[in-house]
């Protein structure tokens, strides 16, 4: 899996990097074949303060390109956010590519 974690008007700390890797873990764990994940951290000049730090994240995976966004006052608890979100689209992109059809029953004649 290649990661690549960049920053959009703020710099990437070694501990706000560790934490958004140890996030992305979970994602690797549900799914296995995870190609790429583009994470980009942006605070925006906005004048009101909520919602002011924003994380966003491209995964690409075998068949399929996800992206999510979240927006925070806090960064940490967006990319918990993001996190959540891009857990579910990966489990349900695994689901749809499990086979869940049943053999049809033979005749007995």
């Amino acid at each position: 899996m290649n990661l690549t974690i960049s920053g959009h008007h703020l710099d990437v700390t070694p501990a706000l990097r560790s934490y958004v890797t140890n996030k992305l873990d979970r994602i690797t764990r549900h799914f296995d074949q995870v190609v790429d994940v583009r994470v980009i951290l942006t605070v925006e000049k906005q004048k009101e303060k909520e919602r002011r730090q924003r994380a966003e994240c491209n995964i690409h995976v075998k068949g399929n390109d996800m992206f999510a966004e979240c927006c925070h006052a806090d960064l940490y608890a967006a990319v918990d956010e993001l996190v959540d979100k891009l857990d579910r689209q990966v489990v349900r992109h695994k689901d749809r590519l499990q086979d869940h059809h049943h053999a049809a029953p033979k005749r007995v004649m």
